[in-house]
């Protein structure tokens, strides 16, 4: 599912108009990133939690070459899921 997709969907959900729809799902991942951004942490009961995480400096593979390369540290975004999203699948 793509995010048209899911536009979609919420708009036959809440029976709105597609500009509603597609307000409303920007509006909820915009709160996300803002969320992960300020706090490092967003937890949505029932559903998941979305963090921070560290990656460590390591040394990879440039696989074209084969020659080997430093990778800086970095930060990205995890997701967990939670324990009912899990059992829904």
């Amino acid at each position: 599912m793509n995010k048209v997709q899911l536009t979609e969907a919420v708009q036959k959900s809440l029976g709105s108009t597609k500009a509603d729809a597609e307000r409303a799902v920007t509006a909820v991942i915009d709160a996300i990133k803002l969320g992960v951004k300020k706090t490092k942490t967003v937890q949505l009961i029932g559903f998941g939690t979305f963090k921070v995480s560290n990656r460590k400096a390591r040394t990879g593979v440039n696989p074209k070459t084969g020659q080997k390369i430093k990778i800086k540290a970095s930060k990205t975004v995890r997701f967990v899921p939670g324990k009912a999203f899990k059992g829904a699948i």
